[in-house]
């Protein structure tokens, strides 16, 4: 029975992650978290069809797992662009950005104007959501109120990262207004909202310690060989508390 985090636990579970209970640093957790987003989208989409990859950063921490899926995605032979509207000013969010480019990744210059993000999705197979992450809360402010209605209109396939952009963590997209992804791959543990999800849903980040599997009582499911993702069954789905 695999549990679903609120905000406050997902939040505690990080916070714990990244102390002496995990010993990892944010660089290491946005590195593992990244490369299984990476193999979700090459899981399900695979890059003879689906070759270009539009990656959506949002300016915290969900942002910077897109960009590290972004470099791999590159590595695994996909034709990956970056659209950040409004980048993070982190200093690790701007290394992470720098590798990109060292690749020569292409990344859409920021502005308010969704002209360039139009071209971009009339010019991509697949979308990577790594717009907003756990700790979002209603309203969407500009420039996402416009960017998010564009992708879900833009009828391509849409893989998000831990939670849909636009979705309460813990409600799901009550009000109406977030994307409408065909993947989801959940980091740590599956949130709250997505309990009613019906597309295909994978579990990533495989860096949580027995230890605080046990201590929160996750009963996460066991990833199989080197893989760094697993998918979710309809079984594991109907367990959810």
């Amino acid at each position: 029975m695999m549990r679903y985090l609120s905000a406050r636990l997902a939040q505690q579970i990080d916070e714990e992650l990244m102390s002496s209970a995990g010993a990892f640093s944010l660089d290491q957790l946005m590195e593992l978290a990244g490369l299984a987003c990476a193999q979700a989208v090459a899981a399900v989409y695979r890059k003879d069809v689906y070759p270009r990859v539009l990656i959506c950063c949002g300016p915290g921490n969900q942002g910077g797992d897109g960009l590290v899926a972004a470099r791999h995605l590159g590595m695994f032979g996909y034709q990956p662009t970056i659209y950040m509207p409004k980048p993070g000013s982190k200093v690790i969010y701007q290394r992470l950005q720098k590798q990109c480019e060292n690749m020569k990744i292409p990344v859409l210059p920021p502005s308010n104007d969704v002209d360039d993000l139009r071209k971009a999705l009339h010019d991509s197979d697949v979308i990577l959501d790594a717009i907003f992450g756990f700790s979002f809360k209603p309203p969407i402010r500009f420039p996402f109120d416009t960017v998010l209605p564009l992708l879900n209109q833009s009828r391509l396939p849409i893989v998000s990262v831990d939670i849909p952009s636009g979705w309460d963590v813990e409600k799901g997209n009550d009000l109406g207004v977030g994307l409408q992804p065909n993947v989801l791959i959940s980091l740590t543990a599956p949130k709250q909202g997505v309990k009613d999800y019906t597309g295909r849903h994978f579990l990533g980040g495989r860096f949580v310690p027995k230890s605080l599997e046990e201590r929160f009582e996750l009963h996460l499911p066991h990833y199989p060989d080197s893989a760094q993702i697993v998918e979710l069954d309809s079984e594991s789905s109907m367990h959810k508390y």
